[in-house]
C-alpha cells in the first residue's frame, strides 16, 4: 500500500514547527531546559516534515533515518571552519541552518525530535491510524 501526504499540510507542519522553534529561543531562552534543548528538537522535527513534504510516499521510519543521517551531518559539519563556510555562518538563516558549534548534547535533541516526528506522521495523522490498527 502506498503511503500519500498531503504536501500542503506539510508545508504547514513545517512552518509551525520553525516558528515554535525561534520562539522557544526568543521567548523561553531564559528557561534552562527549554532554552537549551527546545529549539534544536523542533529544529529536527521541521526537518522530518520537509522531508515528509518532499518524500510524500516514502514511509515514515525512512523518513525518520533520513533526518537522522541529515541532522547528524549539519551537526558533524560543525566541525569544519572553512572560510567560505563561516562566511555562510555568518548570516542569520546560514547562521540558524548550519549552527556554529558542535555540542554532543544537540543529537540526542535531533533524535528526540525524529522520534516525535515518526509518532506524529505514523500514529497521529487523520487517517493514517486505521491503516496500522488493521494489521
Amino acid at each position: 500500500m502506498s503511503i500519500q501526504r498531503n504536501r500542503l499540510a506539510y508545508v504547514g507542519f513545517v512552518a509551525l514547527a520553525l516558528l515554535a522553534g525561534l520562539a522557544s529561543r526568543r521567548f523561553f531562552g531564559g528557561i534552562p531546559f527549554i532554552g537549551l534543548y527546545a529549539g534544536d528538537v523542533l529544529w529536527a522535527l521541521m526537518v522530518f516534515f520537509g522531508f515528509c513534504t518532499l518524500l510524500p510516499g516514502w514511509p515514515a521510519g525512512w523518513l525518520a533515518l533520513v533526518t537522522l543521517l541529515f541532522s547528524f551531518g549539519i551537526e558533524a559539519s560543525q566541525l569544519i571552519h572553512e572560510p567560505w563556510l563561516e562566511a555562510i555562518r555568518a548570516t542569520r538563516l546560514g547562521g540558524l541552518i548550519l549552527g556554529f558549534s558542535f555540542v554532543w548534547s544537540d543529537l540526542l535533541c535531533y533524535s528526540l525530535g525524529a522520534l516525535i516526528g515518526y509518532l506524529m506522521d505514523a500514529y497521529l495523522m487523520p487517517g493514517r491510524y486505521r491503516r496500522i490498527l488493521k494489521r
